[in-house]
C-alpha cells in the first residue's frame, strides 16, 4: 500500500452495525464499536467506540448516544460523517502522515440501494475522503480468509455481522447467487433480552444482552464442551427494583432458534439458486463462515446438519471483511474489478 504524491492516505473501512474496523498497510490500526457519544446542547462529540460504548444507556439528558448504522446500513448521515471522522484519528501517526486526507474503501452488503450507496460516500467524503471506493462484505470477506475468488471454483459465504448476515456463492471474482437478510447479532441480542422479559420478568439492555453473547452464547443445546453459568442483573418487571438470575447455554440457544432459523432458510434458499456445476464445487468445498455471528458456539455444527455440507469457520472471522479490504487495496490492478468508485 502506498501514498499518493498528494499525501493521501489509503486505508480500508468495514463499517459495520456493531463495530468499525480500519485497516491500513495490512495491519488493522482501529478496531472500536460503532458508537458515538455527544453533547445534546453543543452537538459536540464527547467520545466515540468503546468509551462511547461505556456510556450507552447510561446517559443523563444533555449527554446522547447513538450507533449511527442500523441493518447494516446508515441511519443518521450526520453521526455516520462524525464517527468516521473521529476514528480515523484514532489512527497512529507514521513519520509519512502528512495530511489527513485519505483514500478510502468501505465495505458495502450486497442488498445495499444506490441511495444508501451514496449516503456512505458522501458520509466519506465529508470525514476527509479524497477518493471513496466499495466493496461488496462476501468478496472482502473471502479474501480475507485467503479464498481464491478469480479461480473457477464456487464458494459459499455466510458473513454473518452486527446488523445483517451476507450469503453469496462467489465464482471468477463476482456474485453468481446471493441472499441478504437483516437478521444477524442485534437481532440476537434482541432475541435475548425478549427471553428474560418473557420468562424471568427481567428487563436488561443492549450491552448485558451483547455480554450475555458473548460469554455464553450458543447455537446449539448441547455444546460438547462445558460453558459456566451466567450470573445476569436487572431491573424487575414487577416490583421495579435490580435483581439477577443464573442463565446457561441452552437457555441462549433456546432464545436465538427463531434468529437462526431465518438464516438457515436464507442459506438455503441460496443453494437452491446455485448452478448445478458449481453446486459440485460447494459439496466439495462446503460453506465459510465469516463475521461476529461465526464466533456463536457450535453455529458451525448447526448449519452443518441443516445443509448436509461441510462448514468451514474461516480465521479471525471478525475480521476477515476488513483485512480482505486491505488485500483488495493492496493488489487494485488485480482485483479492480470488484472495487467500485461510482
Amino acid at each position: 500500500m502506498k501514498f499518493f504524491s498528494n499525501g493521501a492516505m489509503e486505508i480500508g473501512i468495514d463499517l459495520g452495525t456493531a463495530n468499525t474496523m480500519i485497516i491500513h498497510n495490512g495491519k488493522i490500526v482501529v478496531d472500536e464499536p460503532s458508537i458515538i457519544a455527544y453533547e445534546v446542547s453543543t452537538n459536540k462529540v464527547i467520545a466515540v467506540g468503546d468509551q462511547a460504548r461505556q456510556m450507552h444507556e447510561k446517559t443523563h439528558a444533555n449527554l446522547k448516544t447513538i450507533r449511527p448504522l442500523k441493518d447494516g446500513v446508515i441511519a443518521d448521515f450526520t453521526a455516520a460523517e462524525l464517527m468516521i471522522k473521529n476514528m480515523v484519528k484514532l489512527i497512529p501517526k507514521t513519520n509519512n502522515f502528512l495530511t489527513r486526507s485519505y483514500k478510502m474503501t468501505i465495505c458495502i452488503p450486497t442488498s445495499i440501494t444506490e441511495v444508501e450507496r451514496r449516503a456512505v460516500k458522501d458520509s466519506a467524503v465529508h470525514a476527509g475522503a479524497i477518493e471513496v471506493f466499495t466493496i461488496y462484505e462476501p468478496l472482502a470477506a473471502a479474501l480475507g480468509i485467503g479464498l481464491d475468488i478469480e479461480a473457477p471454483d464456487g464458494f459459499l459465504i455466510v458473513d454473518i455481522g452486527g446488523g445483517t448476515s451476507e450469503i453469496a456463492l462467489i465464482a471468477l471474482s463476482g456474485i453468481v447467487t446471493e441472499n441478504s437478510i437483516r437478521i444477524a447479532g442485534d437481532a440476537f441480542n434482541s432475541d435475548i433480552i425478549n427471553y428474560l422479559r418473557k420468562n424471568y420478568n427481567i428487563m436488561i439492555g443492549e450491552r448485558t444482552a451483547e455480554n450475555i453473547k458473548l460469554q455464553i452464547g450458543s447455537a446449539v443445546t448441547n455444546l460438547e464442551v462445558d460453558v459456566e453459568e451466567m450470573e445476569v442483573a436487572g431491573r424487575d418487571l414487577l416490583t421495579g427494583i435490580p435483581k439477577s438470575v443464573k442463565l446457561n447455554y441452552s437457555e441462549i440457544a433456546f432464545a436465538l432458534d427463531k434468529s437462526l432459523i431465518k438464516i438457515e432458510e436464507a442459506i438455503l434458499k441460496a443453494l437452491e439458486n446455485t448452478p448445478p456445476e458449481l453446486s459440485s464445487d460447494l459439496f466439495r468445498n462446503g460453506i465459510y463462515l465469516t463475521g461476529g455471528g461465526a464466533l456463536l458456539r457450535g453455529i458451525d455444527k448447526r448449519i452443518s446438519e441443516k445443509t448436509k455440507l461441510k462448514v468451514t469457520i474461516g480465521s479471525e472471522p471478525l475480521g476477515a471483511v476488513v483485512r480482505g479490504t486491505g488485500v483488495a487495496m493492496s493488489n487494485y490492478k488485480k482485483y479492480a474489478k470488484i472495487l467500485s468508485n461510482n
